[in-house]
């Protein structure tokens, strides 16, 4: 298969959709241009203001400033030209420090199994779709799981990509399945017809919702009976412009199943790109993806510098 090859694809016209999406971000932290003027070390308070208008969330901001103020304590930064690179360099530490693997992890025991987590609207069922598509491309022979059994339109919508991808698809045979069943059945066919990768949907649902979060656990250990180590990912979808509502979405999905990755979405001119670094700090979780459009090919592999340079004026 050619998937580590499609993984690592940075096309140009990816690249610059990513900048286009974070528009706002960059916009609230225009106003470190207007510091490097007539910078002098007590601006680091309107850096601070700067970030905290840009969604970076308290905690990450005083920990970038305390970095920054160090720095310039210590006669690293002498100027305020190099405040920017600084800052942009503190962010990138960030995103790829505790050697946060950003790559997809697919392991050797066939099928491997991602589940795609997330609250209703903000893009799960259509990120599912979307990497499917990508990962076909690649050479993958895919099963798709109807797993969101909440939502009636869901399985429809799923069924949709199947069509469109020329994927395999397992729905539930009767209403109010449970999920965990459509999920087994899929993972057996998956195991036992000789397929790559099972990809499955799960019930929409708020991070505060109880039964339908212990839902997800009876659908996490219900895999793993059937493929040793299973899932191998579990993707969380994030919407990028909630802003840092994300952080407890994450806490929650992440304290109930164990997330380990994220798929940042709707990055349409309005995302609020600041709280991704927090999210990534707090929980050590890497972002995988990245939602830039509405095409079937608009979700691509995250990449720390690109973003880092998306966000930065």
């Amino acid at each position: 298969m050619k998937l580590g090859r499609l993984l690592k694809e940075k096309a140009k016209s990816d690249v610059e959709k990513v900048f286009s999406g974070f528009s706002k971000t960059r916009d609230n932290l225009a106003v470190i241009d207007e510091l490097l003027l007539y910078w002098n070390l007590s601006d680091t308070d309107r850096v601070l203001d700067a970030l905290l208008v840009a969604d970076f969330g308290p905690k990450i901001t005083i920990k970038i400033v305390e970095s920054l103020r160090e720095d310039i304590y210590a006669g690293k930064i002498k100027s305020g030209s190099e405040i920017k690179n600084a800052l942009k360099k503190s962010i990138l530490d960030l995103l790829t420090s505790n050697a946060l693997n950003t790559e997809l992890r697919l392991g050797f025991r066939k099928p491997a199994v991602i589940m795609i987590v997330g609250v209703n609207g903000g893009g799960k069922t259509t990120s599912l779709g979307k990497l499917t598509n990508r990962l076909k491309r690649g050479g993958a022979k895919i099963i798709l799981a109807a797993g969101d059994t909440f939502r009636a339109a869901a399985s429809d919508q799923l069924e949709i990509w199947a069509e469109r991808t020329g994927c395999e698809i397992v729905v539930a045979e009767k209403e109010k399945a449970k999920a965990s069943s459509v999920l087994l059945q899929a993972v057996k066919r998956g195991k036992e017809e000789g397929f790559d990768i099972v990809l499955c949907d799960t019930s929409g649902r708020l991070h505060t919702n109880y039964s339908l979060m212990e839902e997800l656990v009876a659908c996490k250990k219900v895999v793993s009976k059937v493929v040793n180590g299973a899932p191998n990912e579990i993707l969380l979808v994030l919407d990028g412009t909630t802003g840092l509502n994300m952080l407890p979405q994450a806490r929650e999905f992440n304290d109930v199943v164990g997330v380990t990755g994220l798929i940042l979405t709707k990055l349409d001119g309005s995302a609020r790109g600041g709280c991704v670094i927090s999210v990534v700090d707090e929980l050590g979780i890497p972002v995988k993806f990245v939602g830039v459009g509405e095409g079937v090919d608009d979700v691509q592999p995250f990449n720390a510098e690109d973003f880092v340079n998306a966000i930065f004026p």
